[in-house]
């Protein structure tokens, strides 16, 4: 039996992605028109499910993109969207608004190269976000159990809750791709005799962007 069941939604495609800028919460300035389609493919297919068994709740972090994406979904759903500072990304610091090939080279790669090490003045280190927004989504999870819940986020969200409910060691060198528009899927589960165990039932999931794919090479 499914006890609770979160459902990532990666924004779309952003402006700052195309320009290759670190998109933080000054220099954010929100999607791309094909970041909009790609949210809205996401948006009708959570539909057809929501249809049959309800979401709860949709939560969206403050940054502009996120907050465009949960408004698609919102008004497609037709359930009402929670902002929630405890779903922002990484702290930039100086980095923010810079081109993302600067701001590596600078650091020597990027936020995972030196997970202790901040790779800008004033930012987060990557170990240290993952510990700050892993709490943070641990408390949510508590108080959303028995719920569906979703959540228009960050790719770096979607690691987050892979490195809480897998357990894994902070500072892996492994990852996770998240493409823009993806679903990801979490369940929690609980079998006849009351043991419970998290499963992913799915990750990074695109197959609703198929028709984007082919009116791109029209």
């Amino acid at each position: 039996m499914i006890i609770t069941e979160l459902v990532f939604v990666r924004h779309g495609e952003a402006q700052c992605n195309v320009d290759g800028l670190v998109g933080g919460p000054r220099t954010c300035t929100g999607l791309t028109n094909r970041g909009y389609a790609q949210v809205e493919q996401a948006a009708r297919r959570l539909a057809d499910e929501h249809r049959e068994k309800p979401f709860d709740a949709l939560y969206a972090g403050p940054r502009l993109r996120l907050i465009q994406t949960g408004e698609i979904i919102s008004q497609t759903l037709r359930i009402p969207l929670i902002t929630d500072v405890r779903l922002d990304g990484p702290v930039h610091g100086d980095a923010d608004g810079r081109p993302w090939a600067e701001v590596k080279t600078a650091a020597d790669g990027g936020p995972h190269a030196h997970p202790d090490t901040p790779w800008a003045l004033g930012s987060d280190t990557w170990n240290g976000y993952l510990k700050r927004a892993g709490a943070h989504l641990a408390r949510l999870i508590e108080e959303h159990e028995g719920d569906r819940v979703l959540f228009a986020a960050h790719g770096e969200t979607v690691i987050v809750a892979h490195t809480l409910l897998l357990g894994i060691p902070l500072g892996s060198p492994a990852g996770f791709t998240v493409t823009h528009g993806s679903i990801t899927r979490w369940q929690h589960h609980r079998n006849r005799l009351d043991q419970t165990r998290w499963i992913l039932d799915r990750h990074n999931d695109a197959s609703h962007q198929a028709l984007l794919a082919k009116e791109a090479c029209s």
